[in-house]
């Protein structure tokens, strides 16, 4: 099946839907330890999510990484349906790229849920990365894109800075009601753990409700 191209998949169940694209650099700098640690953290979300019974039936993961190509290497999907893929890094930082990537998976992924009937939370696209976007990336063009996105509440968009990111370009493609969080260390199980909190919570909520999420204790300390 094409990323975009969801027409002929027949829904599981009609619980009300809940995407969450994971949008993950692989760009040379993570080798090593950070791309090691990203995906030990991602087989443990996987585990947790598949542990909660409601979140498990309307929690939907899409998985886009960046480098030097990007690729969609998990189509949105149920926690039980997919075996978690495996990452390895390559090459650059196409960061904006990725980010329309995962832009336009999220505007397909919604058509298709009002097409076939089921009811849907705001989609959240998770940014991870250490880098500084390639020269060519447009950076100014998308956070145009993203804040307009995120006023709209088309989806949400959260941005993780491993130790070595860009504070300065993530704060820019970042809307100013969610700025980006720096992890601390290489602390992927802790984010990934109140991550799938967080989606547990907004998956049992009642939509249109204000949601109160976990306090997160993979964050460093930071100032905007």
């Amino acid at each position: 099946m094409a990323y975009n191209d969801f027409s002929t998949e027949s829904p599981e169940n009609y619980e009300q839907k809940c995407l969450c694209v994971l949008l993950l650099d692989v760009s040379g700098s993570m080798q090593g330890d950070p791309i090691d640690q990203l995906n030990i953290g991602l087989q443990e979300f996987q585990q947790e999510i598949k542990n909660d019974p409601t979140t498990s039936n309307r929690l939907e993961i899409a998985i886009v990484t960046f480098g030097s190509n990007i690729d969609v290497v998990q189509d949105p999907s149920l926690i039980n349906n997919f075996t978690m893929p495996t990452l390895a890094v390559h090459g650059s930082t196409k960061m904006v790229d990725g980010i329309k990537q995962a832009l336009e998976l999220v505007d397909s992924r919604k058509k298709w849920y009002r097409d076939s009937g089921q009811p849907y939370y705001r989609p959240w696209v998770i940014l991870i990365t250490d880098g500084v976007p390639d020269g060519d990336q447009d950076v100014a063009g998308i956070s145009v894109e993203i804040e307009q996105g995120v006023q709209n509440k088309t989806f949400i968009f959260y941005a993780v800075g491993v130790e070595g990111y860009d504070k300065n370009i993530l704060t820019q493609i970042s809307s100013p009601s969610m700025p980006p969080s720096p992890l601390k260390g290489l602390k992927f199980g802790q984010f990934f753990k109140w991550l799938s909190a967080s989606m547990s919570t907004v998956a049992s909520s009642t939509d249109g409700a204000t949601v109160d999420l976990p306090d997160p204790d993979w964050m460093k300390g930071f100032t905007i």
